[in-house]
């Protein structure tokens, strides 16, 4: 991570609008991904794999951990986004599969 010496407040606010345009745009990425994981399921119980949640969320709290930042936050974060995530692998699993 590279992180700019900022000399004045609006010089902090908008380093801190570029890295919440950035965070946006993983989370963007991240979801069409989850999109794309769908064309590779074939049932609902898949798509909500508590081994798998589990397994993301152990891992990017250890991140958080590793760059000294709340793991409760980051675990908080990914919840809420795997939660709405997951609806969105089942409407996608939805569309493409015929039950």
């Amino acid at each position: 991570m590279n992180m700019i010496d900022c000399n004045t407040l609006d010089e902090a606010r908008n380093q801190i609008d570029t890295v919440d345009e950035k965070i946006v745009e993983l989370v963007a990425l991240r979801n069409n991904y989850i999109k794309q994981i769908a064309q590779f399921k074939t049932t609902v119980e898949e798509v909500k794999s508590e081994e798998r949640i589990s397994d993301v969320i152990s891992r990017v709290r250890a991140k958080a951990i590793d760059l000294d930042l709340s793991p409760n936050l980051i675990n908080d974060m990914f919840i809420r986004m795997i939660d709405e995530m997951v609806e969105t692998e089942i409407a996608e699993l939805q569309n493409t599969k015929v039950f």
